[in-house]
């Protein structure tokens, strides 16, 4: 373990160390400016990996119709055969699952060293000066630089951000970044396990690198902060400037939900027609149709009529007996 830290120590905490205080010496002994620069510095240095990494995002987003057809197909089946199908489909593609995370972890062995840097160049005790001067290579411009400001505007980068600025700025900064990385899914692939780990993905990257904001010397969250606007940026260019707003203020990615199906009105049976009726030379109404209608209680025309005609007939004979 000894040798491990010795190596990184000589290889990555060293060599930024006598960058950064170089820096800070150009920018009047400001150490917050030097951590700005050199923030932007680093952006530019690993902007291939960025470029790689927004490529693998819309890569993976263009494959997302095969691969819910794959789910279809092997969905409660054989999950080995569909894990096979899987990586074949990315192998065809071109596309390393992994890519869109390779440029984060290749920035973790740089975090770990800033912290060190920040912690070695703006110690408040007196004896954090000599461990400084002993890492600092033999160069006059470099010696002349310490002691450092530890200050920028309010902030006191040695130590945590107790005003929660910077650590909502990361949080904020770093949620853009995951909208503008992740395209908004479509309505089929809005439940699919690649939309729910995305969306966890989302917002769990934002809160941790809040958290962490509360915890660490407030030099390492402007690192943070300036690391994530300049992506931000660089990341609008790369697109065109074409921005899609209504999933970057969008808080779940699941899309439209379907509308849902109304049920059919229940229709009503028709009521019978009633058709006028015009008295004939026989007695027997008839309708302009000639068509046999029925009366509002569904009895036909003619019928009622024709009763009608023989209840007359029998009164009359009945009075005549009489």
């Amino acid at each position: 373990m000894d040798q491990i830290s010795f190596l990184f120590h000589l290889i990555l905490v060293d060599p930024m160390t006598n960058v950064l205080v170089a820096m800070a010496r150009t920018f009047g002994g400001n150490f917050g400016l030097a951590i700005i620069v050199f923030t932007l510095l680093m952006k530019l240095i690993t902007w291939p990996l960025t470029l790689s990494q927004l490529k693998q995002s819309r890569a993976m987003q263009a494959l997302q119709p095969k691969m819910q057809e794959l789910q279809k197909k092997y969905k409660g089946k054989d999950p080995k055969k569909l894990n096979a199908e899987t990586m074949a489909l990315y192998k065809e593609a071109g596309v390393n699952p992994l890519g869109c995370l390779f440029p984060m972890l290749a920035q973790f062995p740089i975090w770990i060293a800033l912290y060190q840097v920040i912690r070695l160049s703006l110690g408040n005790a007196p004896e954090s000066l000599i461990t400084l001067s002993q890492r600092l290579y033999p160069i006059p411009y470099v010696h002349t630089a310490v002691p450092l400001s530890n200050t920028l505007l309010y902030w006191n980068l040695g130590q945590p951000d107790t005003s929660y600025v910077l650590p909502f700025i990361v949080a904020a900064s770093m949620y853009v970044q995951q909208k503008l990385l992740t395209p908004a899914p479509t309505a089929s692939s809005a439940n699919s396990a690649q939309a729910q780990q995305a969306q966890m993905m989302t917002w769990m990257m934002p809160l941790m690198f809040g958290f962490w904001s509360l915890t660490v010397p407030a030099g390492l969250a402007l690192y943070w902060a300036v690391s994530n606007v300049s992506g931000i940026v660089l990341q609008y260019f790369y697109m065109g400037r074409k921005v899609d707003w209504k999933n970057m203020l969008t808080i779940s990615p699941a899309g439209a939900p379907a509308a849902k199906a109304k049920p059919a009105a229940v229709r009503e049976p028709a009521k019978p027609r009633v058709a006028p009726q015009r008295a004939t030379d026989n007695g027997v109404a008839d309708n302009d149709a000639g068509e046999a209608d029925v009366d509002s209680e569904g009895m036909p025309v003619a019928a009622r009529a024709a009763g009608q005609s023989a209840r007359r007939k029998r009164n009359g004979r009945r009075r005549g007996k009489r």
